[in-house]
């Protein structure tokens, strides 16, 4: 019984490949798990979802219409001057909040306008403690 240090000149070459047919053994039982579990993980309620519709846009005179424009300037309701800051919508949102029943808030935002803008406005408006925040959008033409 010997053991043969050192060469002879019949060295085997080492094999530097990866052998890859443990991981697709793998990856095939695992997809196997997957193709079975997944009509058992979505079987969900059935509900009836809602249908899409498409409503004109009739502005309630209680409602809050904020407008943003492309440059980020905030202006309520119909006038024609931007309000100064954000501190001052805050002020215009908290008068507004207190009312009874609480007025919806309309952001009309410019399709240009950074979405920046958009969410301080939303956020400012939430903080002052309105429930009820949206957005109105310009319907597709008709034809």
């Amino acid at each position: 019984m010997g053991m043969q240090i050192g060469g002879d000149g019949g060295e085997d070459q080492v094999n530097s490949t990866i052998n890859t047919t443990p991981l697709v053994d793998i990856m095939l039982v695992l997809l196997i798990i997957f193709i079975i579990t997944s009509p058992v993980v979505l079987d969900l309620t059935k509900v009836q979802l809602p249908a899409e519709k498409n409503e004109d846009y009739h502005p309630d005179a209680k409602n809050v219409i904020i407008t943003v424009s492309k440059d980020g300037d905030i202006y309520w309701g119909g006038i024609r001057t931007p309000v100064a800051s954000d501190d001052a919508l805050f002020d215009l949102m908290a008068k507004e909040a207190v009312k009874v029943p609480q007025p919806e808030v309309h952001i009309r935002g410019d399709q240009n306008a950074r979405y920046e803008s958009i969410g301080k406005t939303i956020l400012t408006v939430q903080r002052a403690g309105i429930a009820k925040v949206g957005f109105v959008l310009e319907p597709p033409p008709k034809g």
